[in-house]
């Protein structure tokens, strides 16, 4: 049976006002790698194992992200529109969030904080923080 967080990280926080050449510096610079968890179909992400999704845990299959392409052009997006965390670990954001074309809100994670990378899923139903990411999403358009 698939377990339900009942809580999230309360202290994740949207950067106020990130500067334009720092997010510009910040895009070019991200990559993505994955994480197996969060993979029931390996896609094309080159993970080891290629995929072990957890119970507890949101799949991209289920919002169709199957191209690592994809997944770091949502990255970059969400850098693009300032949708970066005020927690700095290095020079990177502790995450990164952006929203599908179908308006399903993820988070990104930092995973390397020497060189960049990141892994993503959606965010659970039951995280009150969608709407702000969702929200701030909207108003860049």
């Amino acid at each position: 049976m698939f377990t339900r967080r009942s809580s999230f990280n309360s202290k994740r926080s949207i950067a106020i006002a990130p500067t334009a050449s720092d997010l510009q510096r910040l895009r070019s610079t991200v990559t993505y790698g994955g994480n197996p968890e969060h993979k029931k179909n390996r896609g094309d992400f080159g993970l080891t194992p290629p995929a072990s999704p957890r119970r507890d845990k949101t799949l991209c299959d289920g919002v169709g992200i199957f191209k690592k392409a994809v997944a770091l052009k949502l990255l970059r997006e969400g850098v693009k529109r300032g949708l970066v965390s005020e927690q700095i670990r290095n020079v990177f954001p502790q995450n990164i969030w952006a929203v599908t074309a179908e308006g399903v809100p993820l988070e990104a994670q930092l995973e390397n904080p020497e060189i960049g990378t990141y892994h993503g899923y959606p965010m659970p139903e039951n995280d009150a923080f969608r709407d702000k990411v969702i929200k701030k999403w909207q108003e860049f358009s």
